[in-house]
């Protein structure tokens, strides 16, 4: 982007000038990614936000004292929350967000629209004390234009932000959340940004409400490995007070950025009138986009004068490909029968923030659900951040997309209005995005009249000629006129239509207690754990019947995460709310073809299962026990039904038979289990599990998906301490707790009061979240455990860099620092690993003799 100043009072800011040496992933602002020399100008609005919760009389007002309040970054939570966070736990009500700011000279000429990608629930917006827009709705986009209220350069604002996040059945979803599955985390959760362009600009598809209309639309006519017709709708407007002649230019570009084809449009626009232009790209022997080879092109749109000076423009990401739903036939991807589609449902929260998850997460998430095999998610229940959206694009991964809502019908017609209003913006929002293959657009599992489902339909297809939709065959209208619709295996033949399974892998008691065993707490395990994969499997292995109409499904729901009208959160994910995996996380991963894998759900401990359960996607097995025996078992799959069936050696560890290596013969090297798999009977992978034997040293790790933390003030990485043994295995029996601190430009997100720091030991493992400061730079992230000693674990640090953001921040107060734990000298003195060493060999001796020699 063009690097300019922007003061804003005592102004901060940072320009994107150094790269990182690894990949950084690129998001999207307000559908667009930048375009050089576009004279669109875009700044990160998060930083310097004063924020207070509760009712307060005047806060709106220009001369507020807001002295005494927070200073935060956007997206950010209301109240940090336990990672067990269920049962109406998070905040709800009124909060309060203020930012002061002035406009440089340098905006001269130039539109100034404030973007909110979303806040939670009622929101009402002041500038300068007065009220000038309320919005409905937590999950979609809003924006203000500043110079349409008189903002002029040089100005200073105040820009008030009041948010409710409180129970209202007058807008969607309605539902009260002490009976809510999920919950309504508030604030200003997403990003905010300031976008300045010319008084000739493109247009936001949200704000100016034209079907099928606003921004840049790109859809599509023929597509083949021969040819693709790509048929592109620029809307633009002239805010100016005089007639324009305008040149609209749109370039195909290949995944490079190489220029493949240009088509440009002379257009005269007179006064504050806006068009749409449609313009034609046909292009010979095209890279068609699919979840195994996720090829990306890019539209590169540009308004210029005649004489070629730039006025506006932007970057949409495309792919190109052909998805037909032929009914009893199944689903066709570019032009030949596509494989099951196999996903997950998701919900955005994580563990103590809440809905305020950084792009960064959003997209570790995606790679996340990726690796784990998902290749559909269905959004639940509302859509999901656009960071989200384009990370499905770039991985490769479907995506169904949902209107907001969950068992709540409202018979006030204004509330029927709210939900069509959210049908057309989330088509709007997210109409270009090639991971989008069907649309949800009525409200799930409700009971709601016929008429609303066949206008929820009618919109989706104005929005979006020739678009699917999908819901519940037994709701009103679906059957008979949905494009997809949802149901089970067992409805093979009695509808017309492809079926596909909305959430599958439940197995409760009741819904009131809702006992199970495919749901299990990750501290629960290794028997708990391998108890939900077998279920989930089974679970798993129905969604492949015979029949191709049956598309596939999405598992309820691959993460766990909080819930509203019950007190304990959602257990039954392949990960934690950390995301931290659990067994059925490989069990999902062995069922795509993807890197030979083989995975031993067993921790060879004293409590361990006689039986040796392990997932791969090979055709054979083969266990080597203790270096001494081995055992092959062939995979043995069935048609139909799952890929590839988990492999269980029956009765192979006897504890009591095992210890003799250690104790008797003194051989604990040889207590292992080894496991190779085979591919037409040359072995393709590997792996070797043996037991910790005792709590010796702390490990870290960065679990960020190959991300590097953004000094944003809001970014975040998960840091992960293990407790292994002498040789790294990891102590899954480990009762500890771990205390984190941090040195440098980083905090620590929560702290003792919600169970964060110091945090416990759950499996072998302690998670730590470490968010940026607006300044980059080194972190330094050391952990120990709470209460030390001679012979505790010895403790571990790591080291990290935050780079620059990618666009500048806008700020006047900078955010306040967060939890900083830092040690006490007042601990035990710990030996060395000489000593250590030296000691416990001794102690061995000692106890194998029975007792100590004079």
């Amino acid at each position: 982007m063009k690097r300019i100043t922007l003061l804003c009072l005592t102004v901060g800011f940072a320009l994107n000038l150094l790269k990182a040496n690894n990949y950084q992933p690129e998001f999207s602002v307000a559908g667009f990614y930048p375009l050089e020399h576009s004279e669109r100008e875009v700044y990160n609005f998060n930083v310097g936000w004063r924020f207070k919760a509760g009712e307060i009389a005047g806060a709106e007002k220009a001369g507020f004292d807001d002295t005494k309040w927070d200073v935060v970054s956007t997206p950010h939570s209301v109240k940090l929350i336990p990672a067990e966070g269920s049962g109406g736990r998070n905040y709800q009500g009124v909060a309060w967000y203020r930012k002061q700011f002035t406009v440089d000279n340098s905006l001269k000429g130039k539109l100034l629209n404030v973007y909110f990608e979303a806040v939670m629930g009622k929101t009402v917006v002041y500038l300068n004390g007065h009220k000038i827009l309320e919005h409905l709705g937590g999950y979609l986009p809003f924006s203000i234009e500043l110079t349409q209220y008189g903002v002029k350069p040089g100005d200073s604002c105040l820009l008030a932000v009041m948010t409710n996040n409180s129970d209202d059945k007058n807008y969607p979803p309605g539902k009260k959340q002490s009976t809510l599955d999920f919950a309504y985390h508030g604030g200003i959760y997403r990003d905010v940004w300031l976008i300045a362009t010319s008084t000739i600009h493109l247009t936001d598809p949200n704000k100016v409400d034209k079907t099928a209309g606003g921004g840049v639309f790109v859809q599509y006519g023929e597509i083949s490995k021969t040819q693709a017709e790509l048929f592109i709708a620029t809307d633009l407007q002239n805010e100016t007070s005089s007639t324009q002649t305008i040149l609209v230019e749109n370039t195909l570009l290949d995944a490079q950025g190489k220029s493949l084809k240009t088509v440009r449009t002379k257009v005269t626009l007179k006064a504050n009138e806006s068009q749409q232009v449609h313009q034609k790209i046909t292009m010979e022997h095209p890279t068609l986009w699919s979840p195994d080879a996720p090829y990306l092109y890019k539209v590169a749109t540009r308004l210029t004068t005649t004489d070629k000076k730039s006025l506006d423009g932007g970057i949409t990401r495309i792919g190109l490909r052909k998805a037909e739903f032929r009914g009893v036939d199944g689903f066709w991807l570019n032009g030949a029968p596509a494989a099951q589609l196999i996903g997950g449902n998701r919900h955005q929260d994580y563990a103590y923030v809440g809905n305020a998850v950084p792009n960064s997460q959003h997209r570790r998430d995606v790679q996340k659900l990726y690796d784990a095999g998902c290749r559909i998610v269905r959004v639940a229940h509302y859509p999901q951040d656009p960071s989200f959206m384009d990370a499905c694009d770039e991985l490769g991964i479907f995506v169904i997309v949902a209107t907001p809502g969950w068992q709540y019908w409202n018979s006030d017609p204004h509330f029927a209005e709210l939900v069509y209003s959210d049908i057309r913006n989330m088509v709007r929002r997210d109409r270009n995005h090639p991971s989008v293959l069907m649309w949800e657009p009525i409200l799930n599992e409700t009971r709601f009249p016929l008429e609303f489902a066949l206008k929820a339909q009618q919109i989706v297809h104005e929005e979006y000629p020739n678009a699917v939709c999908t819901a519940d065959n037994y709701s009103e209208g679906v059957a008979d006129n949905y494009e997809v619709v949802y149901g089970w295996p067992k409805d093979v033949g009695k509808f017309k239509q492809s079926i596909f399974t909305r959430e599958f892998g439940e197995n409760v008691d009741d819904w009131y207690a809702q006992n199970t065993n495919n749901r299990a707490s990750r501290s629960w395990g290794e028997q708990a754990q391998i108890v939900q994969a077998l279920q989930l499997a089974k679970a798993y292995n129905e969604m492949y019947p015979e029949s191709r109409q049956f598309i596939g499904g999405a598992l309820w729901h691959p993460f766990d995460h909080q819930r509203g009208y019950h007190p304990d959160p959602y257990l039954g994910g392949l990960m934690d709310a950390f995301r931290q995996p659990k067994y059925a996380y490989y069990m999902f991963q062995s069922q795509v073809d993807a890197e030979p894998m083989i995975f031993i759900a067993h921790e060879i401990s004293a409590f361990s299962n006689p039986d040796v359960t392990l997932f791969t996607n090979c055709d054979e097995v083969r266990l080597i026990v203790f270096e001494r025996d081995t055992l092959v078992q062939h995979v043995m799959k069935e048609k139909p039904g799952m890929p590839h069936p988990p492999v269980t050696f029956k009765n192979v560890y006897n504890f009591n038979e095992m210890r003799e290596l250690p104790y008797v013969k003194k051989q604990w090297q040889q207590v292992s289990f080894v496991a190779e798999g085979l591919i037409d009977g040359k072995v393709v992978c590997t792996t070797k599990k043996m037991p910790s034997r005792r709590s010796n040293k702390l490990r870290l790790s960065v679990d960020n998906a190959g991300q590097q933390l953004i000094a944003d003030g809001s970014d975040f990485i998960p840091i992960i301490c293990e407790v292994t043994d002498d040789e790294g295995n990891v102590r899954r029996l480990a009762k500890e707790q771990i205390l984190f601190s941090v040195e440098g430009e980083g905090d620590i997100i929560g702290d003792a009061s919600i169970g964060a720091n110091p945090r416990a030991v759950e499996f072998g493992s302690a998670p730590v979240l470490i968010r940026s400061t607006i300044t980059p730079g080194k972190i330094k992230v050391n952990a120990r455990v709470l209460f030390e000693g001679e012979n505790t674990p010895t403790p571990a640090s790591i080291e990290l860099e935050s780079r620059l953001p990618d666009y500048p921040l806008v700020y006047s107060d900078k955010p306040q620092r967060q939890f900083r734990s830092t040690y006490s000298d007042a601990y035990q003195r710990q030996l060395s690993e000489e000593e250590r060493q030296k000691a416990l060999n001794e102690v061995e001796i000692q106890q194998t003799e029975f007792g100590e020699k004079k």
